[in-house]
Parts: structure tokens; sequence; C-alpha cells
């Protein structure tokens, strides 16, 4: 069975093998300050989710840009907090970088952390936009999401739901759409989006909202079936999808996105050289094109407007936790 996981793993391959790697040195061949030595790319979840793609994304073409290695290392659990910890206590050097998900603000209001969202982290870069998708195992006996609501009000707490980890994003759009509807439904936190996704398939859990670049194969596969987008709009990479608020439930919204951040502290050079490098990988023609047919839509906004937008998330998820009755643990 093909799987997430291997979809990506396809397409990173294939960018790499258009990318001649440099030596070391930048394309116009100047001497560099940063970096001068292999970057690491931390993804705080398992290999296969959208967290994962983006990262091997930027990677190879990160790598080409600037001559040294950008090497991505999964760390997955604890709903992304393992792998956010580990570059928040890291050297603030420039050579642990996060590739930070929509998980980090919202598990800062589910959750106890071991780390400040704002004070401990450096933006750099929001990389993408991405819509969740709600999809159901073809096994479901539901194809709009009017039918999903009605079967959830007849079963509470029978359909479970997967998820990449409690406090995440796809954890959340679920907890929204219980929130907005009235319905109980039982949540299975898997460790990442790929696990997730590997338990979906095999029918151990009924439905999970993934990000629309991990799950678009399987659903155009027909292995899932998709009920509806979180975003306002409809997703470039699923355009006959309905939107969950347009599908019957109204005002329904929810963006995941990643981007990248340092631990605090870095140095101001490195961020510059990062965010520029990231804008211009993302405007690229081959990455553009890549992000758009799975439904990732590029972003690279500067350092201070990422910082702002985390902390207006940090706000709304606080207040959907807390609308949900959502105790911190």
């Amino acid at each position: 069975m093909k799987t997430a996981r291997a979809h990506t793993v396809r397409i990173v391959q294939g960018l790499l093998a258009a990318i001649a790697f440099g030596s070391g040195m930048p394309r116009d061949g100047h001497a560099q300050a940063y970096p001068l030595k292999p970057v690491r790319i931390v993804v705080p979840s398992s290999p296969g989710g959208g967290t994962d793609f983006t990262a091997r994304l930027l990677a190879g073409r990160l790598t080409e840009s600037l001559g040294q290695p950008f090497i991505v290392e999964n760390r997955a659990g604890a709903g992304t907090v393992l792998g956010n910890d580990v570059v928040a206590k890291s050297a603030p050097d420039g050579y642990t970088v996060l590739m930070a998900a929509s998980a980090l603000v919202i598990t800062a209001a589910v959750q106890r952390i071991p780390y400040d969202v704002v004070r401990d982290f450096a933006p750099i870069s929001q990389a993408v936009s991405v819509p969740n998708v709600l999809v159901v195992h073809p096994s479901l006996p539901v194809k709009t999401v009017k039918e999903f609501i009605a079967l959830a009000r007849r079963q509470p707490g029978k359909l479970t739901a997967g998820s990449a980890g409690t406090g995440t994003s796809p954890h959340l759009s679920l907890v929204l759409l219980e929130t907005m509807t009235g319905t109980s439904i039982l949540h299975v936190p898997y460790k990442g989006s790929g696990q997730g996704m590997i338990g979906l398939l095999g029918g151990e859990v009924a439905l999970m909202f993934p990000s629309v670049p991990s799950a678009v194969q399987q659903i155009k596969a027909g292995k899932l079936r998709a009920l509806g987008v979180t975003t306002s709009q409809r997703s470039i990479g699923l355009p006959d999808v309905p939107t969950i608020a347009e599908a019957g439930v109204p005002g329904y919204e929810a963006t995941q996105w990643f981007g990248l951040m340092g631990p605090a502290g870095m140095p101001r050079t490195a961020i510059d050289v990062l965010y520029k490098a990231t804008a211009e990988a993302l405007g690229s023609p081959e990455a553009r094109k890549l992000l758009m047919v799975e439904g990732a839509e590029p972003v690279a906004s500067r350092p201070e407007a990422f910082g702002q937008y985390i902390k207006a998330e940090l706000t709304k998820w606080a207040a959907v936790v807390k609308a949900a009755g959502m105790a911190q643990q």
C-alpha cells in the first residue's frame, strides 16, 4: 500500500535529482559568513505529513542555494512538543532550526509545555499555508459533511478520529467542529500525521483532519473520501471538495501552517540569510508547482510578520480551547 510517506519521498527525490548541490559556497561564488557547516532542520512529527513534506522540499532548495547540507531530522512525540523543545533548548547559533507547525501555538493552549512560544523561539519565515481536510475511511457510510454530522449525532462518542497528536492542528480542527456542531467524537492521537494516515487507511480510525498535501494522493486514488476542507476558501489541491463552512457549518475555519523558526538569541545575520533563501526557494517555479499541486500555498513572510501571526494564532486557539472546556494537562 502506498502511503503519504512514500509519496512525499518520491516527490523530494525528484526535486533533489534536479538540483546540482553546491560545494560549500553560494551560487555566485562569493564567500559567506553563514552557513559554514551543515544545518539541521528538526521536524517535530513523523515522516509523511505536511510538516515533513515542506521541510524536505525546503532542505533541498536551501542546500543548493546556500552551499551547505540542510539535513531533516524527525523528532516526533507529544503532539510536536518533543521536537519543538529540542530546538528551543539548542545552541542559538543558526545550525539547528525548526520546521514549526500550527501545533506549536495550539499545544500552548491545550497542555503544559516546557518552553514559551514567544520567548524561546526566533521566527524566520512562515513557509506555507495549508488547509486541513476532513477525510473518512471509505467504509463509513457518509458522503457529505451534513451526513457525517448527522451520523456523529446519532452515535455520540462512537466515531473515532485520528490526529497527529493532542494539540496539533488536525486535533483542534476536530475540536472546533465538535464545538460548532454539538457532536462528540473519540480522539485517537498518533505520533505524527504519517502514522495517523496509516491508521486511517488501515481502518483503525474512521476519520481524520490531515493537511491536504499529506492526503491528496490517497483521496485521488479513492482510498479516502474527502468531505470538506477547513479553510474559508476551497483548496487549489482539491478544487472539487467544498469547504466545511459551505457544506453545512457556516463560520467554520481552521488553517494549518508551517514555517521556519530558530531558538531565541539566534544571530540576526543567520535569520536574514535563511529568510531570503526561503523566500527565493518558495518563489521558484519548481517549488511553487510542487506545493500548489499538493494544495499548499507559498507564503514566505518576513520574520517580524511571522512573529505577529504567531501571536494572533496563540490568541485564537486559546479561545477555542477555552470554549471547548479543554483544561491544560
